[in-house]
């Protein structure tokens, strides 16, 4: 894969992440009967040319996961992280061992500038594994 660094948002950016995602979730061999879905939406983030917003959704149907660019902006899933574009940047640019990140996301929770619906947790540790991966391809 390549070590291109990508601009945070854009459209290949978020096809990076998906692709990453995608590629975690097959090595974890999923569960054929697992079905999930979310929605990553950047509440300020730009409007796309399909009339979508910047975001992405990843929809696990019967353990294989897809992604697709964009979002609505009341689009549902099990899971949304509604977050505005300085959070992700803020997220995106630390790993997650640095003591900052904890401290960062933390923060976005509290102050509202992040707000989680439902249990990013069922995703499991392949999920949370990709966000190092997605720190070094970022720009």
């Amino acid at each position: 894969m390549p070590t291109e660094k990508l601009l945070q948002g854009t459209t290949e950016w978020f096809e990076m992440v998906g692709d990453l995602l995608v590629a975690a979730a097959s090595r974890a061999h999923l569960p054929r009967d697992m079905n999930l879905s979310l929605v990553e939406r950047y509440t300020d983030g730009a409007e796309l040319a399909d009339g979508s917003r910047q975001g992405i959704r990843l929809d696990i149907r019967n353990g294989v996961m897809t992604f697709r660019v964009g979002v609505r902006e009341n689009e549902q899933a099990d899971i949304i992280n509604n977050l505005t574009t300085a959070a992700a940047r803020t997220l995106n640019l630390l790993y997650s061992d640095d003591p900052d990140f904890a401290k960062a996301r933390d923060q976005l929770l509290t102050t509202g500038e992040m707000r989680i619906s439902g249990d990013l947790a069922q995703f499991g540790a392949w999920f949370d594994a990709t966000h190092d991966p997605i720190v070094d391809r970022t720009k």
